[in-house]
């Protein structure tokens, strides 16, 4: 698997991996514009053998001391290889360079994050600026997506 930065030809199926999650109630879906605004957040995972992209997640940086990890989405052939841990890695890394000392996610999955040393914690404790977009979600306001985070070595 060769993981990388997103590219400009990659919106497409970025969008197509994300929504399909989306359009079964499990994560929030994106316009194009939204991806290709905020490409440079996303992180792809991609078969070196067909070139296929199997995986994406996204960095969103919230404010001086937090970060999001958002739309990590993997096509479900390519379940269980471990693309969605590496890719959580690889933002995790991406958040530690630049200073950030935490990251969290708005989950359905918490028991994944857990694994990979994520706390569950109230959703009421994350600051308000990380529910900006919430109020674009058809379960808003009463979302039942769980928080996690993480405190970055």
């Amino acid at each position: 698997m060769i993981y990388r930065k997103a590219k400009i030809e990659d919106v497409p199926i970025i969008q197509q991996l994300i929504n399909n999650y989306a359009n079964r109630g499990l994560m929030l879906a994106k316009p194009l514009i939204a991806i290709y605004e905020n490409l440079r957040e996303y992180v792809i995972a991609e078969d070196e053998k067909t070139g296929q992209i199997t995986g994406v997640g996204g960095l969103h940086i919230l404010w001086d001391d937090l970060a999001e990890v958002r739309s990590l989405a993997v096509a479900e052939p390519y379940f269980k290889q471990g693309i969605g841990r590496e890719l959580v890695h690889r933002l995790e890394a991406d958040a530690k360079s630049l200073g950030l000392p935490q990251v969290f996610a708005l989950t359905y999955q918490t028991d994944f994050f857990k694994k990979l040393g994520y706390t569950e914690i109230e959703n009421k404790l994350l600051p308000q600026k990380a529910w900006m977009e919430c109020i674009n979600c058809p379960k808003f306001p009463d979302c039942d997506e769980r928080a996690v985070l993480k405190k970055l070595e």
